[in-house]
Formats: structure tokens, C-alpha cells, sequence
């Protein structure tokens, strides 16, 4: 039994892993770990279904050919020692990832920012927090998270703005929810355009205009002085006040779109609670203006002096397991580790001294988006990628992919030889993953765990950490000869009590002689505030030691266009990850959404000619993508929606960030994800297709999008020109002999084949001229079965379809729970859990199921 830590988002759960012997291992939730204390996610539950290595990068390559470790690192050393002699330390970059480590971030940053002298180092976070770092900073000149998850219990109000906390941070939501149960006087405000999952257990859900945040927290901060809300205690803690509330009155209620009523309860609500938190995530960081968002939160807080204390404060929750780990180690461009600052020459100096540096990077270095856009520019001109896959998640992906494959010299560290940016490397590097990784991560409210190896690398993987070290030391560089990711940490330990000494948030030098195996999950400061709160007592890190209210001229994102006359929002959806490449592995969490999508209001729907299952091309001048219609009233006419998973090996048409304009915060460097401006038609096909198989596949037509079920993969498929022989076209796509069962129907289009081996089902195809109609939850459980009955679609009447998957955790459909409160009269979430177990597990689906209450009372009650 091993204790480690969810690899997932930045909730950072515990996690009790035991391995079988063979490779894999059970999974469940550490009761005895902070910040979950024993739940899971569905993510977390599947943990144990994606540790697989079949198919795993296990050598290194070079231009494709497997090479010595050896091999691999001369060429690196040399390559990026040539030219940087040549060009200069600005002409090579590493962009890494939340994904990394504590301890390798740690490397990459002492190698790139001390040896080589360059601080471009940027990260995925990058696309995540950035804004809320530059807020956090301008603000109380550090980037500290002044709360604890503590605190979204303690609390009277509990406010989520441009947060889908139910399937983007579960575990923190149902945290909420069981507060809520105990206590039911507290109240939840949703702050959403959309009405997301998380809305089903909020008191007051405000449809904000998208990009109107700012809007909003100023109108709050300018009612706060006219309800006599300020506090005069925390004034003198406090500089810019006068001047942010000049700023905070020029916005106006209109600007936000809300029904005046509710806006008036929104103040009133905030304002007369002393014990508010608010929550905010990628909603309001991913915007061009999102460190102004971030800041019109923020003075809110100070102005009312709720922020240190239990129950209040302002609280940024990350997106990945180590983008605070990251933050706290230099992992940006603009940062130096330990929180100090790359522009104060004192910090540079000491950490130039510490690491005995040949030349520190003396300016911050190139930001994400600018280092790409430096890339295809050809002013960098050797590239370091560590565990991220850029030609997916940027944005305007297929540029920067395309900068990527014209890099001079590109090394990409993976698990996998086959993703978007891996196939576009000179050399790959086999690394560790999750279960094989030793080291630390950060959470969202600064606790420190360990993540414990549990299984064996396979092949030749090795860890982030020594193949930096290695290759620093091939270019010459002394002081990487660390034995032990320990060794890493005490030497980091250390680098934070000299920054500490220099006035930092971030000192754990007390944790340098602790038994690095054992460390329990720990909380920074460690004995600095009882709790492990800032702020409460009114000391922040400016010179003066006073917060600094931000003047925010709050403005909304620029119209868009007749030509492209659509707001496009990009997000996560529950039971995905990232790029899938994780996720992706486990058919139960590909059971809940499988393929991409667009979510479109009804009135945009019909404008366009849309039904249910279209598909909809969206463009706009640097990208395209083809999604499955979803139409759903929870999106504002003309902002649809569409999430973020997809690649080139799942859905090549579906790769989404494709059309996300490569617009950023001027402040924090952070891209505009959620609002690129985009037109819409209805793609025309002849044909679809529905596949399952045992073997992979990857159709040649328009669009298709595949995901893994027991024993193998489904596909959705359609195409605007048929084939001449559909038998022989299923043929060749399956790479089988001729179908033993089949059904067509020229007349119609239709056609259905099946194909055994023995007795035992191993594919079957299904075409029909629109979205084929069957019974897909069905049909996935019928690889390796002696059904013949299988080219009906649907199951036989004796077995009852369980329809679309609600609740991955215990594999419960939509038509199952729809029976089962019809036949059983269940009338509440509990019920359905006693009855059928969904929702007694992560509770992910539980919103899910009481959307699905809420429309069978409607249903009752019109009939």
C-alpha cells in the first residue's frame, strides 16, 4: 500500500494505491489526506485503468530510430551548446508542463535560468494561472494564495465565478455540497454565462455577460462604501482605495446583461456577508483581460478586509496536480524560484550565489504564446518540450505546430511517441509517469505531498529530473549531481531560506532535514500563521507592506464580426483530462461524453438548420474544426460551447484550440481561451457511420472520433462521398476478411456488417445517410460476445437498453435511472443513489441526476 497523490487537477487529492504484482494496481482515496480526506473524483477512481505501458515511448529516438540514452543526451548537449555559442542563450527554450514534478521544474529552471543563462522557461500553466499570478502579485507583491480549502466549509457564502467546480475540481464541489447539507444556511452564487453542472446546487446563478466579470466586482466594490461595508480596521493596511473605487464607478449594470433583481441580490448577499470566499478558475483567468478580473475580486476582499481569516478570501484553484509547485519554483518566464522576483538584482544576486551560476538570466524570458510565435520566427532555434503536447493546446494550434515541425532542433520528453507534438521531434525521450515518478507536488492551497513510485518504468523510461541533469552536465555545468529527487528537494529546501531572508512568502527550510519518504502532506508557512492563512493580520510582501488596490476600467471583449459572428467557448468536460493521453486509456470514462462537440443554443440551432447529432464546421481565419451538434439552452444565443480534449490521434477534425486566437492578457501573458470569434455552418455529409472493434483504427474520412471501449474502440465516422463497395470498404478499415453477417439496403443507404472470428464478435459497422440510430451502450459490451442477433442495434427485449452513460463510477445509463424513478417513484438524488448507486461514489453525476428529476417532474406534470 503505497500513499501517494492524484497526477489530475490542482486539487491535489491523496490517493492509496496497491499494486497487483502484475503491472497494475487498485485505487482509492487516502482518508487520511487533507485535502480529500478518503474522496475521489471519477478520474481519480479510473486512476488504476490508465497505468497500462502497452504502447508506451520505453527508448530513446532520434529522427525515429531507437538510440542509446547516451546517444540522445550528446546530441542534446551539443546541439544546444552550438547554439547558444552561435545565436546567443535566447535561441534555445523549454516549455514545460503542471505535469512536471517539483523536483524537475527545480532542474529545468537552475539549468535554463542559472547555466544557460536565459529565462526562457515558460509552462503549460501558463495557459491556466498566469493571470492570477500577475494579480496575485500587483496586489500583494507575491504570488500567495492567502486560504485553505478549509475555508469554502467555514463559510456563509460561497461564490464561483468562471468556475464549473462540480467537473473541473469535483472533489473541492462536493466538499461545498456536504457543507451545505450541514449547514444549509450556506449559500452558493454561481457567476457563469453558461449553466453548467455546478449550477444544479447553487442558491442564485448569475447568466453574467461573457467577459463581464470585472464589470461585476466593480459594480460590488462601488456598492461596498454605499452599504457602509468597508472595513475602516484594514484601511490602513491599504493603498489605492480612492482611486479604485474612481475606476470601479464607471462600470455600469448594463454592461453585465443581468436581470436587475438578481444583480441587486448579488450585491446585497456579498456585501452583507463577512464570511465569503470567492472562487474563481479559468472563466476569469483566460481572458485578455484577466489579470484586471483577477484584481477587481481581489479589492474587493481587501476593501472589506475579508481575506486571511477562516471562511473568507479570495481563492484561485489551479488546473493541473503542479501548477502552484511550479509557480513556487521559477517555472514561468517572469519569475525567479522561491518566489523572487528575475527584475530585483538582489534576488538575482543571491540566487547566483547559491547556485554558484555562471550567468543568471538578468530579464524575464519569452512567455508561452511568445515563444512559440519565436519559434516560427526562427529566433529559437532549439526547443526542449517536457510532458505537454503544444500542438494541441495552444492556441492557434495548427501555427504552432507548424512552428514546431520547422524547428531546427526540437526534443520532446513523453510517455508517448504518438501525440500531436511527439511526431514532430528530432529526438524523444522516454520519461516516467504517474505510479513510476518520485517527488513532490503543490495543490491549490499550498500543501506540499509526495508522489511515491509504485511500478516499475518500463523499458528505459527515466525521470525529468536526470535526463536535465545529464544533459547539464554534458555541456559542461557543475552543480546537477544530485543521486535522489531528495537531494533536489533539501537543495531547494535550502534556496527558500535565503529567500526567505530576503523578505519572500516562500521559505521551507525547516523541511530540509525531514525524512523526504515519509513526508506527510504539508502546508507552507509552516508556523509562520496559525492555520496557514496570510494576510489576516494586514502584512503583505510590497515594499510598504500594504496591499495595493488596483484601479480596474473594466471592458468587454471586442465585438465580433459578420463575418465570424460567433463567441466561442472552450473548457473541460467531467470525466476528461487535458489531451486525453491519460484518460483516453479508460472506456468508462470515455463512456460519459465520446467524441467532440459543440453545444449551441436552440435559437442559433435553427437560425443554422441544425439537428440533434449534425455536425458543424467552425472556422475562423486560423482554424477549423468539425463537432457533433449538442443543442442545450445552458449556452447563451451566440456563445456556444466546445471542450478541449481531442487530438490528432482521437478526432483530427475536433482538435479545438486550433481556433482559439492567440490574444493575451497584457499583463500576465495569458491567452484569451474562451472567447475567439468564430463562424458556424452546417457540415454536409452523404454518409455516417458507427464502429466497434477489437484492433485500432484510423478511418481515412472527413471526420471521425474514437474512443476505447472493453476489449477495444468505438468510432463515430461520416464522410461526404460514399465508396463504390461498402463491403469492401469496411473490409479494408476493419483490416479483416470479408463481414461473416451482413444487412444492406442500397435504397435507403443503409448498410451493417459484422465480422466474428470463430464464434466471438470482433467488429461491426453500421451506415446510414444521417446519424445512425442505435444503441451505443449496447453495442460496446458485445465485442468478444457469439451475438448474432448484433446488427439490430439494439438489445434484445429482454435486456433493457441502459441508454448513455451518467455515472461512470458504477456504469449507470440514462434510461436505467429515467425507469427507475418512473416505476420506483424516486424523487431525489438520495433516492436514486440507495436505488441504483449512481452518485454514492465521487458524486461527479450528481447535478446530472437532478437534471434528470427535474425534467421527468416537468414531463409528469404537462401530461
Amino acid at each position: 500500500m503505497i500513499r501517494t497523490t492524484c497526477p489530475y487537477c490542482g486539487v491535489g487529492c491523496g490517493v492509496i494505491a496497491t499494486p497487483d504484482g502484475r503491472g497494475g494496481a487498485t485505487i482509492k482515496g487516502d482518508p487520511d489526506h487533507p485535502a480529500n480526506r478518503g474522496r475521489l473524483c471519477v478520474k481519480g477512481t479510473a486512476l488504476g485503468e490508465t497505468i497500462a505501458t502497452a504502447g508506451r515511448l520505453t527508448t530513446p529516438r532520434i529522427d525515429g530510430a531507437e538510440a542509446s540514452w547516451g546517444t540522445a543526451l550528446d546530441l542534446i548537449a551539443r546541439r544546444f551548446s552550438e547554439t547558444i555559442a552561435e545565436h546567443g542563450p535566447d535561441a534555445v527554450a523549454f516549455y514545460v508542463s503542471g505535469q512536471l514534478l517539483t523536483e524537475d521544474y527545480y532542474v529545468a529552471n537552475k539549468l535554463m535560468k542559472g547555466f544557460i543563462g536565459s529565462a526562457n522557461i515558460d509552462t503549460n500553466s501558463r495557459l491556466c494561472m498566469a493571470s492570477s499570478v500577475a494579480g496575485h502579485r500587483r496586489a500583494f507583491g507575491s504570488d500567495t494564495v492567502p486560504g485553505q480549502y478549509a475555508d469554502l466549509e467555514e463559510a456563509d457564502l460561497v461564490v464561483l465565478v468562471g468556475s464549473n467546480l462540480a467537473w473541473c475540481h469535483p472533489v473541492l464541489f462536493q466538499r461545498i455540497m456536504a457543507a451545505k447539507a450541514t449547514r444549509p444556511g450556506l449559500k452558493i452564487v454561481v457567476i457563469d454565462p453558461r449553466r453548467t453542472a455546478t449550477c444544479e446546487g447553487a442558491d442564485l446563478h448569475l447568466s453574467l455577460a461573457p467577459g463581464a466579470d470585472a464589470h461585476l466586482f466593480n459594480l460590488l466594490l462601488a456598492h461596498l462604501p454605499e452599504t457602509g461595508r468597508i472595513d475602516p480596521a484594514f484601511l490602513r493596511h491599504l493603498s489605492g482605495l480612492p482611486e479604485a473605487l474612481v475606476a470601479a464607478r464607471t462600470s455600469t449594470p448594463a454592461a453585465t446583461d443581468l436581470e436587475p433583481a438578481d444583480l441587486d441580490a448579488f450585491l446585497r448577499l456579498w456585501a452583507e456577508t463577512e464570511k465569503v470566499v470567492t472562487v474563481y478558475s479559468q472563466g476569469i483567468n483566460q481572458s485578455e483581460t484577466g489579470t484586471d478580473k483577477v484584481n477587481a475580486i481581489l479589492n474587493c476582499h481587501l476593501a472589506t478586509g475579508r481575506i486571511g481569516r477562516p471562511g473568507m478570501g479570495p481563492f484561485s484553484v489551479t488546473g493541473q496536480p503542479n501548477a502552484m509547485g511550479g509557480r513556487e519554483v521559477g517555472g514561468l518566464a517572469n519569475m525567479l524560484a522561491c518566489h523572487l522576483e528575475i527584475e530585483n538584482p538582489d534576488h538575482r544576486a543571491a540566487v547566483a550565489d547559491f547556485w554558484a551560476a555562471p550567468r543568471i538570466a538578468e530579464k524575464p524570458g519569452l512567455k508561452a504564446v511568445d515563444m512559440f510565435r519565436a519559434v516560427e520566427e526562427g529566433r529559437v532555434k532549439a526547443l526542449w518540450v517536457m510532458h505537454s503536447n503544444p500542438a494541441v493546446t495552444m492556441p492557434e494550434a495548427d501555427r504552432v505546430a507548424r512552428a514546431i515541425a520547422g524547428c531546427d532542433f526540437t526534443v520532446v520528453s513523453d510517455l508517448w511517441a504518438e501525440t500531436d507534438t511527439a511526431r514532430r521531434a528530432h529526438v524523444l525521450l522516454p520519461a516516467t509517469g504517474w505510479g513510476e515518478k518520485s517527488g513532490t507536488v503543490t495543490n491549490s492551497e499550498r500543501c506540499i505531498s509526495r508522489q511515491r513510485p509504485f511500478l516499475a518504468p518500463p523499458g528505459q523510461a527515466r525521470p525529468d529530473w536526470w535526463a536535465l541533469a545529464q544533459v547539464a552536465k554534458r555541456m559542461g555545468f557543475s552543480g546537477f549531481d544530485w543521486e535522489s529527487p531528495a537531494d533536489i528537494f533539501a537543495e531547494y529546501c535550502a534556496l527558500s531560506g535565503v529567500a526567505g531572508g530576503l523578505g519572500s512568502d516562500f521559505d521551507i527550510s525547516g523541511l530540509e532535514a525531514a525524512d523526504y519518504d515519509a513526508l506527510p502532506p504539508t502546508y507552507w508557512p509552516q508556523a509562520a500563521q496559525k492555520g496557514g492563512r496570510f494576510f489576516g493580520t494586514g502584512q503583505f510582501h510590497t515594499p510598504d507592506g500594504k496591499a495595493r488596490m488596483i484601479p480596474v476600467t473594466a471592458r468587454l471583449p471586442d465585438p465580433v464580426t459578420p463575418a465570424h459572428p460567433y463567441r466561442l467557448n472552450t473548457g473541460r468536460i467531467r470525466d476528461q483530462w487535458h489531451t486525453m493521453t491519460r484518460t483516453g486509456q479508460s472506456p468508462r470514462l470515455a463512456a460519459h461524453l465520446g467524441e467532440p462537440f459543440l453545444e449551441i443554443h436552440p435559437d442559433d440551432a435553427a437560425q443554422l438548420g441544425f439537428a440533434t447529432a449534425d455536425l458543424a464546421e467552425v472556422t475562423n481565419a486560423h482554424g477549423r474544426a468539425l463537432l457533433r451538434v449538442m443543442i442545450s439552452d445552458r449556452v447563451a444565443p451566440s456563445h456556444p460551447f466546445a471542450p478541449m480534449h481531442w487530438t490528432g490521434e482521437t478526432a483530427p477534425s475536433g482538435r479545438v484550440d486550433a481556433l482559439v486566437t492567440a490574444t493575451t492578457d497584457p499583463v500576465s501573458g495569458q491567452p484569451a481561451s474562451k472567447s475567439a470569434a468564430v463562424a458556424i455552418r452546417r457540415f454536409e455529409v452523404r454518409w455516417h457511420g458507427f464502429a466497434i472493434t477489437r484492433s485500432d483504427l484510423r478511418p481515412g474520412c472527413e471526420y471521425w472520433a474514437k474512443a476505447p471501449i472493453p476489449g477495444g474502440w468505438r468510432a463515430e465516422l461520416a464522410g461526404t462521398t460514399p465508396p463504390e463497395d461498402w463491403a469492401l470498404w469496411a473490409e479494408n478499415l476493419l483490416r479483416l476478411g470479408p463481414a461473416t453477417l451482413q444487412v444492406s439496403d442500397p435504397s435507403r443507404g443503409l448498410y451493417r456488417f459484422a465480422f466474428f472470428e470463430g464464434d466471438r464478435l470482433c467488429a461491426a459497422i453500421f451506415i446510414a445517410p444521417g446519424p445512425v440510430a442505435l444503441s451505443r451502450s449496447h453495442l460496446v459490451t458485445q465485442l468478444g460476445s457469439t451475438a448474432r442477433s448484433i446488427l439490430a442495434g439494439q438489445p434484445e427485449a429482454a435486456r433493457p437498453d441502459p441508454g448513455p452513460t451518467v455515472c461512470a463510477c458504477l456504469n449507470v445509463g440514462m434510461n436505467t435511472i429515467l425507469r427507475a424513478i418512473a416505476d420506483q417513484g424516486l424523487a431525489s438524488v438520495e433516492a436514486i443513489g440507495r436505488a441504483l448507486g449512481a452518485g454514492t461514489n465521487c458524486g461527479s453525476c450528481r447535478p446530472e441526476l437532478a437534471t434528470l428529476l427535474s425534467r421527468f417532474s416537468s414531463r409528469e406534470a404537462a401530461q
